[in-house]
């Protein structure tokens, strides 16, 4: 049994069209078919179906379910199950054609990054000529309608590429009348207009090619005010100087065609001394893998300043860049850097556009905008994103893709619990053998032969307490570890130590204070300067003199700024190097400046 949802919803066995009576049924199944081999609550069923529901409404949904039961009764691989939340529509993938189409998109894409253009043609071919229409069409529940668009724009951008491969191999005249029918259907699709400009000027049309130049740039200008991107203005200067680049060219005979040229990778470099991480690299490895095709895959890596996790982002995105060859892209959102505000999310939309290629001055103004470019320019393609040091989920929601196999890592210090759909990743510290590793990794000879317990310990096990810890031996010959073991066995001693000419460590932890409250950071630096390593709520009490459930929402925000760990149920503990940070801050008067100022 197929299930086509590229264009009319409609059910084939053996070829032959299965009866669906009534668009409630066709609607039902398209809500099912989005969510195939996973739960669908009746929740969401009767919202989908219904603006303003009807008492009627779940009974209706479950006479529809029966129905469709029945016209699925014959098929082998495919079954309508119900379980506690609602149903499941048991199907095997590649029953669907819309995932026959995406991998088809994505075997072409292999192909031609492998130089195999022919055979990149043929499988392009094959996966559009699946479609018969406009993706569901006809259905019109909100969650159908924004997929429907989503494989729309992964259609469009294969069929641009299927005309740049038929260009390439010397196809001219006989792609004119396909070009010029998408090209008046979506105007606005500089690549579809620019391969009909050189199917035109190839076929010895150059007027012709030039005037569909101008009809675009008028168009433009009319709609949008605005000027063609740069390609096409590029094509227009080359085509009116016949330049030697857009002269018809096929491979001579006997010799493959050239490989087409990879996306540009702008991802810092990755540490040639990372350590350890080992369960939480296989986390991403499962997570990644576990994900369906053509849906994008989120994972936010919190925890503390200095804890590693642009190390762990960076590493794993270099290890992962053969899965996603269409474009490695990084981004600091400055959400805590000492020296300037954290990035709007329009000015890193700016920045991840122009690393795509977009000319900046053909960028609309506003995020909405720009968010839309971007999520139209990632769709169908194989990406990867570190969206670095991000304030909060309001910043990273317009830089997230909307549909395709991208995946976007996501680094804080907060818990980003509005990040709907994204796997949480916290961080913590090293694992002590790890912490050892990393410390005579970057020591070198200065720790030969040492143990190394108590040092690590004494930096919290903390990466960049260890760097800084292990670079200063590392750089003082005179020095043995028990030198460094002793300087670091006070609290005054750690914040004195754990500080090079370009690294600060106090200064560091001390940033995730200055987005706090007054309350909290009062609160904070109340239970650091307290003996106990460990509060409970009643303890917390005595100790600030405030009521119970103000110490619980106090509670919640630590742990949510990940500056306390919960060790057990409503018992909080603040690391020693957040202890020893709290002790060398002074707090402004409530009615003061708002940041902390590190005491030297």
């Amino acid at each position: 049994m197929d299930f086509l949802v590229l264009g009319p919803v409609e059910v084939r066995e053996s070829g032959v069209s299965v009866r669906l009576s009534g668009m409630r049924r066709r609607r039902l199944l398209a809500l099912l078919l989005l969510n195939a081999r996973h739960a669908v609550s009746m929740d969401f069923l009767v919202d989908e179906l219904w603006q303003d529901p009807p008492a009627s409404a779940r009974h209706q949904v479950h006479n529809a379910i029966r129905d469709l039961r029945a016209a699925l009764a014959g098929s082998e691989g495919a079954g309508l199950i119900t379980v506690d939340v609602g149903y499941r529509l048991d199907v095997p993938a590649d029953a669907v054609d819309a995932h026959r189409f995406t991998e088809g998109v994505r075997a072409a894409r292999a192909a031609r990054r492998e130089g195999r253009d022919a055979e990149a043609t043929r499988l392009l071919q094959s996966a559009v000529d699946l479609w018969r229409g406009d993706a569901f069409d006809g259905i019109d529940c909100p969650s159908v309608t924004a997929a429907a668009a989503g494989l729309d724009e992964q259609r469009l951008s294969a069929v641009e590429e299927l005309m740049e491969l038929r260009l390439a191999a010397g196809e001219t005249g006989s792609l004119v009348a396909e070009l010029s029918a998408l090209t008046a259907r979506y105007p606005l699709r500089d690549a579809l207009r620019g391969s009909l400009m050189l199917a035109l000027y190839r076929g010895g049309r150059q007027a012709d090619a030039l005037a569909v130049y101008g009809e675009g740039r008028r168009l433009l200008a009319d709609e949008l005010g605005l000027e063609p991107g740069p390609r096409l203005r590029r094509l227009q200067a080359e085509i009116l100087a016949d330049a030697p680049r857009v002269q018809r060219r096929t491979p001579e005979p006997g010799r493959p065609a050239t490989a087409r040229p990879s996306q540009d990778n702008y991802l810092p470099r990755d540490l040639p001394d990372f350590t350890g991480r080992t369960t939480e690299l296989a986390l991403l490895d499962r997570a990644v893998g576990d994900r369906s095709a053509g849906s994008p895959r989120t994972v936010v890596i919190d925890g503390m300043g200095g804890i590693g996790k642009t190390a762990l982002a960076v590493h794993f995105a270099h290890h992962r860049t053969p899965d996603h060859p269409d474009g490695q892209y990084y981004v600091d959102l400055h959400g805590f850097s000492p020296a300037r505000a954290p990035l709007t999310p329009e000015e890193a939309l700016g920045v991840l556009l122009r690393s795509d290629g977009a000319a900046p001055d053909a960028l609309p103004a506003g995020p909405a905008e720009l968010s839309a470019i971007w999520r139209s320019r990632l769709a169908g393609r194989r990406a990867l994103l570190v969206l670095d040091n991000a304030a909060d989920a309001a910043q990273v929601a317009p830089l997230l893709p909307g549909t395709g196999d991208t995946l976007a890592l996501i680094t804080t210090r907060r818990k980003l619990t509005a990040t709907d759909g994204a796997l949480s990743l916290p961080l913590g510290a090293l694992a002590p053998a790890d912490a050892e590793t990393l410390f005579r990794r970057i020591a070198g000879d200065a720790c030969a032969g040492s143990s190394l317990t108590r040092t690590v310990a004494l930096c919290g096990h903390h990466p960049l307490a260890l760097r800084i810890a292990a670079t200063r031996l590392r750089d003082r010959p005179s020095w043995t570890v028990p030198d460094v073991t002793s300087r670091l066995c006070t609290s005054a001693g750690r914040t004195a130590f754990l500080r090079t000419a370009d690294r600060d460590l106090m200064s560091v932890l001390a940033l995730s204070y200055t987005q706090l409250p007054y309350e909290v950071r009062e609160f904070t630096r109340t239970l650091a300067l307290h003996p106990a390593a460990v509060h409970d709520i009643p303890q917390a009490c005595a100790a600030t003199g405030l009521a119970p459930s103000a110490v619980e929402c106090l509670f919640d925000t630590l742990l949510d700024h990940n500056l306390a760990d919960e060790p057990s149920p409503a018992r909080l503990a603040i690391p020693p190097l957040l202890r020893d940070c709290a002790h060398t801050l002074t707090f402004p008067a409530r009615d003061g400046a708002r940041r902390l100022t590190a005491v030297a």
